[in-house]
């Protein structure tokens, strides 16, 4: 037996590799964690959630992210349908404790959690792009990577994982990555400067802007740019017809309130496109491997949960190859654990999100009413408490009845504006 280079190899140094190997090296394992890119490098996702800064305090970077992060108190809805925009502060929600956050650069926000990382004494490869994993049934895992100078590396490690953002290493080869078929989204994305931005305090809230397609997003960044993206179900970029600016262009001109904060602003750089936007892997674990982060799934970016989630998932990474390492005995359990700690933390956000562009779902955004304190619990969730108890989940069941009571109204309210109308597929209809 050739032994291993490391106890745990990391592929990423996103937010969830980051998170995990910094975890396992202060815990005094050899960890090896492998980035393809150099740092800093673009990404897009660049909105926190007021629960993302116990994680940051607990990797011990807050404060660098709070020197070059912009304030985010809160959320703004916008809806043509209804003619307003609606506000909403994290100082409500049910928990007190966490009234903001931070819009960031992705490229200095993932940096410092990279060379987080490396301080604590993993040893980082940049450049470095994980080709293979084999899994022998004798020995350790065997990782193979490129290296920037062209050359080819092996490293034998006693456990892996997967963090390799939407490449999905792992879950590609073992044949597990499936499409969300309920949330089919591919988005466009650019950064402007000049933008018409909300004032004062509000000034660093994510704004989510409804339209015909789909939806906006709207984030002010402390350096006087603004990131705007437009999310739309896939066919409507297969039938675009125009380059992407243009095409990104014209969705913009096609919402009034997005080409009123817009048309004085300048784009930066270029338009990029991002399809195959929400999927998952229907196996997190196996032999001697986990996938964290994007690795293992993606959903809609509308509640901004990417970074939280990745980094949720990262330190619970970090748990569970600890005990494979030290106790193998116990490996099945821990994994087990994991996965159902990272399904259930994603599973906590999708019923709204698989729901954000039904008219039910707008109805109850736009008009807000903290009957039982239900819109206190839903600020809960917006903020990522995710882990609050009974208290918080018991008043989203609240309102989940509420929404269904709402969207049967609507479809009583249709069928009798129109008493030809098929009845046949209300139980359809009702599913959602």
């Amino acid at each position: 037996m050739i032994p291993a280079d490391c106890d745990v190899f990391v592929i990423g140094g996103g937010p969830a590799g980051s998170t995990a190997a910094a975890m396992l090296a202060q815990a005094g394992l050899r960890v090896v964690l492998a980035d393809k890119d150099k740092h800093p490098r673009f990404h897009i996702g660049e909105s926190l959630l007021p629960h993302n800064l116990p994680l940051l305090d607990r990797l011990g970077v807050r404060s660098q992210i709070e020197t070059s992060g912009m304030r985010k108190h809160g959320i703004e809805f916008v809806s043509p349908y209804h003619g307003k925009s609606v506000r909403y502060d994290f100082g409500h929600a049910l928990d007190k404790r966490f009234p903001y956050s931070f819009q960031v650069r992705r490229s200095s926000f993932d940096e410092v959690l990279l060379r987080n990382a490396a301080a604590k004494g993993a040893e980082l490869f940049e450049e470095c792009r994980v080709n293979d994993v084999a899994f022998p049934e004798q020995g350790d895992p065997v990782i193979t990577a490129s290296l920037a100078d062209g050359g080819t590396r092996q490293w034998r490690a006693r456990f892996v994982i997967d963090a390799s953002g939407r490449d999905t290493m792992l879950a590609s080869k073992l044949n597990v990555k499936e499409r969300n078929p309920r949330n089919n989204s591919a988005a466009l994305f650019g950064h402007f400067t000049n933008a018409r931005r909300l004032e004062g305090r509000d000034e660093g809230h994510i704004t989510i802007v409804w339209f015909d397609h789909g939806w906006f997003w709207f984030i002010p960044l402390s350096d006087g740019t603004t990131s705007v993206g437009a999310v739309c179900p896939a066919e409507v970029f297969k039938n675009r017809g125009a380059d992407l600016e243009s095409f990104f262009h014209s969705l913009i001109a096609s919402s009034p309130e997005m080409a009123d904060r817009l048309k004085d602003a300048t784009l930066q750089g270029n338009v990029t496109a991002t399809g195959n936007y929400s999927y998952y892997a229907k196996q997190l674990t196996g032999d001697r491997f986990l996938l964290a982060g994007d690795a293992a799934a993606f959903i809609d970016p509308v509640f901004s949960t990417g970074v939280y989630l990745a980094m949720l998932s990262g330190f619970w990474a970090a748990e569970a190859a600890q005990v494979c390492v030290a106790a193998p005995a116990k490996s099945a359990k821990a994994l087990r654990r994991y996965e159902a700690r990272t399904r259930g933390a994603a599973n906590a956000f999708t019923w709204f999100i698989y729901r954000i562009r039904q008219p039910a779902m707008r109805n109850l955004f736009m008009s807000p009413r903290n009957m039982f304190r239900v819109e206190e619990a839903v600020l809960a969730l917006l903020a990522g408490g995710i882990f609050d108890g009974w208290k918080v989940r018991g008043r989203l069941y609240i309102f989940r009845m509420i929404y269904y009571i709402t969207k049967l109204s609507h479809l009583r309210f249709r069928l009798s504006d129109d008493p030809r109308k098929d009845v046949g597929g209300t139980r359809a209809a009702l599913e959602n």
